[in-house]
């Protein structure tokens, strides 16, 4: 294994020194209550495997910076996909347009040494030819796993990333971030119908593990099974009905239609269901859930956030009751509080905000199997796809890929066309067990807000939930 020696050779090259960056940085910021000059290098790779033959291969790399000024509510920012002390100078300019600031200025974030993933480039490591091979060997071994496949599709994708913070008090930050994801689909075919299953894995560390053949081969298996349980669903039913949701991923629903609501621009907007109600019981008894973007290796994992804070273990809801919003340095500074290891950002095009790492509902006492024998009925929800939601309000539709009946305790019939409705704060407080068997999610979140993208983890257990309304296509 090859470990970069400075990654941050990347960042500085022939037209930008560390001390260039820092000089500009303050010479910029020096009025500005807060701020940072946020660099960035970034490869990406990608490959798309499909009837048997690989359909694409992209491979790109981009550059850039992003300098934002902050006085009191006020942002100035600038970016430029040139890391240069020409284009970081004119991107100064602009921050002079900022009112002066009146206020202290904001300390710097706590320094650390942690660093969650190695800084070697999972991209250089394997060869392009191993890559192509390891698509074209899941999709043999998918095709010879059951006559009923008519069709697989693989992708894998990784990219590698060097960022720096630098700010005006001479405070400097450098993470390296690698992500790596392997997607599998399959097709099936059954006296002219056909169903689809998916599975995907992924994370914050190198490609070794995804060419592992007891990874992808469960990749195949997982996503198989899921096709052939919906070749032999039936029509869901609709109305209000009890839903038991699945470990693992199922914990998108709590992303989406709470986790944005608990991100601390909202709140401090008071535009959130959530706003002013700390203290307060906002779920049902038994319910704690955190964001944590320092666990090892997660999708949704930072050793620091995009404004040089550490990331930690934020503690949302407690036992039912409402603790804290996830911040980053702007609203936090507003709103009087610590900045949590939240602002992010898509990349050093866009300025950060309080963003959710991995957020999660933690374990109960519950038996998942105690759990179910209580549904006299409804519907096991295992797997979903996608959803709308209303950050607001909380409410949301998702729409199953992969669920069943259940009646009198037992799991019946897998059902296709089911969608869950309702709304985050309200089905919090309908939650009545909360399962001992909690699981993060395989690594394939993608969390959108703002017009931004960033990879996110979910997670929960066993969660029984009375009164949800259920879309279906059963007459």
């Amino acid at each position: 294994m090859t470990i970069a020696s400075d990654p941050r050779s990347f960042l500085y090259r022939d037209t930008l020194s560390p001390d260039a960056a820092q000089a500009l940085t303050a010479a910029a910021l020096g009025k500005a209550d807060d701020g940072e000059l946020y660099l960035q290098y970034k490869k990406s790779e990608a490959f798309g495997f499909d009837d048997g033959r690989l359909k694409t291969a992209s491979y790109d790399t981009n550059a850039g910076f992003g300098l934002r000024a902050v006085s009191g509510e006020m942002t100035a920012f600038a970016h430029a996909n040139e890391l240069s002390e020409a284009a970081i100078k004119r991107a100064g300019e602009t921050m002079a347009l900022i009112e002066p600031g009146t206020a202290a200025k904001a300390p710097p974030p706590q320094g650390t040494n942690r660093h969650l993933y190695t800084d070697a480039d999972p991209l250089d490591l394997v060869p392009f030819a191993d890559k192509v091979n390891l698509c074209q060997t899941i999709d043999a071994a998918a095709r010879a796993r059951d006559p009923r496949v008519a069709q697989v599709s693989v992708g894998l994708s990784g990219t590698w990333a060097v960022v720096e913070i630098v700010r005006a008090d001479g405070f400097v930050a450098t993470d390296v971030r690698p992500l790596v994801r392997l997607n599998v689909q399959i097709v099936v075919e059954q006296n002219g119908r056909r169903e689809t299953g998916t599975f995907g894995i992924g994370g914050r560390y190198l490609y070794d593990s995804l060419f592992e053949p007891a990874t992808w081969n469960r990749a195949i298996d997982e996503a198989l099974a899921q096709a052939l349980v919906n070749l032999e669903s039936v029509a869901a039913p609709a109305g209000e009905m009890t839903v038991l949701l699945g470990p693992g991923w199922p914990g998108i629903v709590l992303h989406e239609a709470i986790g944005h609501g608990l991100e601390g621009d909202f709140n401090r907007k008071g535009t959130s269901a959530f706003s002013g109600r700390i203290g307060e019981q906002v779920a049902a008894r038994g319910i704690t859930i955190v964001d944590d973007g320092s666990l090892p290796d997660r999708r949704g994992s930072l050793s620091i956030d995009d404004e040089g804070t550490p990331t930690r273990e934020t503690i949302l809801i407690e036992d039912g009751f409402l603790k804290g919003y996830m911040q980053d340095r702007l609203n936090a500074r507003l709103m009087g509080v610590e900045p949590t290891g939240n602002g992010r950002r898509e990349s050093f095009a866009h300025a950060p905000m309080p963003r959710m790492t991995n957020t999660f509902m933690k374990a109960g006492k519950d038996d998942p199997a105690e759990l179910l024998s209580r549904v006299k009925r409804g519907i096991f929800a295992k797997s979903f796809g996608g959803g709308q939601v209303d950050i607001v309000s909380g409410k949301f539709v998702f729409s199953c890929t992969e669920a069943y009946l259940v009646e009198n305790g037992r799991i019946g019939a897998p059902i296709k066309g089911a969608t869950l409705i309702g709304d985050g704060p309200t089905v919090l407080t309908k939650v009545a067990g909360v399962g001992n068997d909690f699981a993060l999610d395989e690594g394939i979140g993608v969390c959108g807000k703002g017009g931004q993208s960033v990879p996110a983890g979910v997670g929960q257990p066993t969660l029984l939930v009375d009164g949800l309304t259920v879309g279906g296509t059963a007459a």
